[in-house]
């Protein structure tokens, strides 16, 4: 008996491209051939068995078309990756078969959505899971009324990545409908619109704070409404004090919370100019300014000596004293830095405590925080007493039901005006 790799049973060799071609030729003509066969067939609609039948043959259609597109790709090659960066590689491609229960997703896909793309794709059930918990209701409603009332899907959520990045992404999708008009599968093209939506953040944000500068002074409190700052319950308020005689002056200070990037991380700042009659624009436009450093990428402890070159261009005096923070959602990381100002203050458990300040020759300093965990920034210079003082209010600032209560509870024990100089106050809680 002859070895199944001897002479007279040669090895397979790889087929070339006549023989690619002429299968391409033998599944094209089988698919017409199943087609043909289906329009002619005379099943009932109406009946489950004829309803079985023609699912039957949509299915066999399906694989064909498959097939044929496998078969072409194995004679031209595959098809060349993806530019990192470029606008292919940041969309992709799905379906799903509500008769099968199968999913099929491009490659793209597997990376918009931070999937090993040697993972099984996932069903339209387990999607939400890798969606922001407050988008999930509209992605559900959205997929739902695909499925239900077969409306064309349009519309954006955000996926979180198994590194904490946060990516927004945006959906556009149909059903296919069988001949009785029942949804048999649905796809959709999913884009990954994460650098656009942060590029027309930052331009709204930055036109809007010229245009709208905080009234001088600075009174009450600031609540900051949620745009996309995950993980941070926001409060601020300026304490102004007792006027002096003369002309009433304008405060030079300012605080800001911006988010950064499409990980979700958030820059909080609070500072003060060296002179105390700034014109009304004046922290507007530098706020603008540290976003603009930060956005570019600027660490944290190189803020400072940025901004210095960029006012030195306008009307506004330096800066005084300033504190710059950088906080990630994921792993719930605090980046710092500071210039004559206090360190923050951390309280936690009932207990609060100064941050400790930037070691080495890095500039900035970091801490790891905790849902719960309330952090509180103050341009006003506090003596010992008044430090300690604070920090005893400890357990009333870890129990307070919101970051706005915890303002206004700094702001009722910090004093009279007459008793302290403007001070900017910034409370952020890490909620879970």
């Amino acid at each position: 008996m002859s070895s199944p790799l001897s002479a007279d049973h040669p090895a397979a060799r790889p087929p070339g491209h006549g023989s690619v071609e002429a299968l391409i030729t033998q599944a094209r003509r089988l698919r017409g051939d199943v087609d043909a066969v289906r329009r002619d067939s005379q099943e009932d609609a109406a009946d489950p068995r004829g309803r079985w039948q023609r699912a039957l043959y949509d299915l066999a259609l399906h694989q064909l078309t498959d097939l044929d597109a496998h078969l072409a790709q194995l004679r031209d090659g595959p098809a060349p990756a993806p530019r990192p960066g470029s606008l292919l590689s940041r969309v992709g491609s799905a379906e799903w078969n509500l008769l099968t229960d199968e999913a099929e997703w491009s490659g793209e896909l597997f990376r918009i959505l931070g999937r090993d793309p040697a993972s099984v794709p996932l069903s339209l059930d387990e999607l939400p899971s890798l969606v922001l918990t407050e988008d999930r209701p509209k992605l559900t409603a959205m997929v739902t009324d695909c499925l239900v009332d077969a409306r064309p899907i349009d519309g954006e959520f955000r996926v979180v990545h198994p590194d904490g990045a946060v990516r927004t992404v945006h959906m556009m999708g149909e059903p296919v409908l069988d001949d009785d008009g029942t949804t048999a599968s649905m796809w959709a093209v999913l884009r990954d619109v994460s650098e656009l939506r942060r590029s027309q953040r930052v331009v709204s944000e930055t036109r809007d704070s010229l245009r709208r500068p905080p009234p001088p002074p600075w009174h009450g409190l600031l609540g900051f409404p949620d745009q996309g700052r995950p993980g941070l319950d926001l409060a601020a308020a300026h304490l102004p004090s007792a006027p002096a005689p003369g002309p009433p002056s304008r405060y030079g200070g300012w605080y800001d919370a911006c988010p950064l990037a499409a990980d979700g991380e958030t820059l909080l700042t609070v500072g003060a100019f060296e002179a105390p009659g700034v014109e009304a624009h004046g922290p507007a436009v530098l706020v603008g300014a540290l976003r603009g450093l930060a956005l570019a990428g600027v660490r944290t402890a190189e803020l400072g000596d940025r901004l210095g070159p960029l006012l030195a261009s306008t009307a506004l005096p330096p800066v005084r004293a300033a504190v710059y923070c950088g906080y990630r959602p994921l792993p719930r990381t605090l980046t710092w830095a500071h210039a004559s100002c206090p360190a923050p203050l951390l309280f936690r458990g009932g207990t609060g405590h100064e941050l400790t300040g930037p070691g080495g020759t890095s500039g900035q300093a970091e801490a790891s925080l905790e849902a719960g965990d309330l952090l509180l920034l103050h341009t006003g210079t506090l003596d010992r007493a008044a430090l300690e003082h604070l920090l005893s209010l400890a357990p009333r600032l870890t129990g307070a039901d919101s970051a706005q209560d915890a303002v206004r509870l700094v702001t009722r024990e910090l004093g009279e005006p007459q008793d302290r100089r403007d001070t900017c106050v910034l409370v952020a809680r890490v909620t879970p």
